[in-house]
């Protein structure tokens, strides 16, 4: 047996690998039946129940009005004058178009408008699961001695390290394509039964393969980070700590830090603002206490800095080269022990 049979066999053996599978498939299962039975496809019925439940809203708040007026007049002179407007004015009074027929529509999966959303949550879950999978890969062979015995079979360090490494990224590659496939075909069928499909142009099909596919890439991105941190670590624990101070220390002290000193953009300097831009193709941020004035704008216009999916795709990539080769640089120099 090859070393890449045998290292994609050992990934695929692992009652890890199978638990942490089988629990993203229950969470994605629970997401896409909590859709179905949420949503419902609109019809000549549900439109003429929101008609009629607008209007009688309406009439409700124009009695409602109606008495409030009466009352108004009725206390003034009276001690219970400050209780309304002085001599009534400024009371709103309520019109039809304050009350639209679209907002009683019961909720409805529109394919096109909502999957986007759906395609990022599976994103974001195989990517968790590809980081701990491949953290626990090869952290479980350093801390159990596994690694220094496979050495002894296969002598060539860098060989055996590219090699489990390749075995993670085609599993999780194929893995993502899979569940990428059935995701779309099972909330198409979803959309059909409890929504629309309306506006699925060929040029809409091809933004979201594409978003699929950045997808693919942040999970690839996910399952070798986590695994070069571990193999630098060389315990599965260094992988979630560095992840875990990550997050303290970036996300928390680093933002309540830049707000406190009132940078400008401080959101760019945050993780899952890159994540958003990657997957969404561009993020916009605004600083609101700024002012660009432009008479064609109509005045005053916060200034704004738009983060798009290339640059967040620089950062993705500088982050799995620089862990990846030192992951190899370290495997090639440090002693086995």
């Amino acid at each position: 047996m090859s070393l890449y049979s045998a290292e994609t066999r050992r990934l695929t053996k692992r009652r890890f690998t199978k638990l942490f599978l089988l629990g993203v498939t229950l969470i994605l299962a629970a997401v896409a039946v909590g859709m179905f039975f949420t949503n419902q496809k609109l019809g000549p019925d549900q439109i003429a129940s929101a008609q009629a439940q607008a209007q009688q809203d309406y009439e409700r708040s124009l009695e409602q009005f109606g008495r409030d007026l009466a009352d108004c007049r009725a206390a003034q002179g009276t001690d219970r004058a400050d209780r309304w407007p002085p001599n009534c004015e400024g009371m709103v009074e309520p019109t039809r178009e304050d009350f639209q027929a679209q907002w009683y529509m019961p909720a409805t999966f529109d394919f096109r408008e909502t999957f986007p959303s759906m395609v990022t949550t599976l994103a974001a879950l195989l990517a968790l699961v590809a980081f701990i999978v491949g953290a626990s890969f090869v952290g479980a062979e350093w801390s159990s001695g596994g690694m220094m015995n496979l050495l002894l079979w296969r002598p060539q360090r860098l060989r055996v390290l590219g090699t489990k490494l390749a075995a993670l990224l085609v599993f999780f590659t194929a893995l993502t394509v899979v569940f990428s496939a059935v995701w779309t075909g099972l909330f198409h069928l979803i959309a059909q039964a409890r929504g629309s499909t309306a506006g699925m142009t060929s040029g809409a099909w091809q933004s979201i393969a594409l978003m699929e596919l950045r997808g693919l890439v942040l999970v690839i991105v996910a399952g070798a980070v986590g695994f070069g941190l571990a193999s630098l670590g060389r315990h599965t624990a260094m992988a979630l700590g560095v992840t875990i101070g990550a997050l303290i220390v970036f996300q928390f002290g680093l933002g309540t830090v830049l707000e406190l000193a009132g940078v400008k953009f401080a959101e760019a300097y945050l993780i899952p603002i890159w994540m958003i831009a990657w997957m969404d193709k561009e993020v916009k941020i605004e600083d609101s206490n700024s002012c660009d004035f432009s008479s064609a704008a109509g005045g005053c216009q916060p200034d704004a800095l738009t983060l798009t999916w290339p640059m967040a795709g620089a950062i993705l990539a500088g982050v799995f080269v620089l862990v990846v080769v030192a992951s190899m640089w370290t495997m090639r120099s440090r002693d086995v022990t």
